[in-house]
């Protein structure tokens, strides 16, 4: 895996919320809160679906999820761009 973080990508440690789709039912059962990994890098996003110039990042979870499929539970999973809010930073 890539350990060259794109310019302009969230940053290791950032929190996030991971979000459903407005237009679907997925591609989490529910939105919940996890912290981009620095396992690594985000990578571009080569799926025929995707937005021009989305990445793909790598979020573990606060807790384990399914998806809209009823799979799980994750702990961590790779996720699209579109699918990530940016949160307040983690107080350590």
């Amino acid at each position: 895996m890539s350990q060259s973080w794109p310019r302009g990508a969230l940053a290791p440690g950032s929190r996030v919320t991971v979000v459903r789709d407005q237009d679907w039912d997925g591609p989490w059962q529910v939105e919940f809160a996890g912290t981009i990994d620095a396992m690594g890098a985000p990578e571009p996003n080569e799926h025929a679906q995707s937005l021009s110039g989305e990445l793909l990042y790598w979020v573990t979870f606060d807790a384990p999820q399914y998806d809209c499929d009823g799979a799980g539970p994750y702990r961590k999973a790779q996720v699209w761009g579109r699918y990530l809010r940016a949160g307040p930073e983690s107080e350590a």
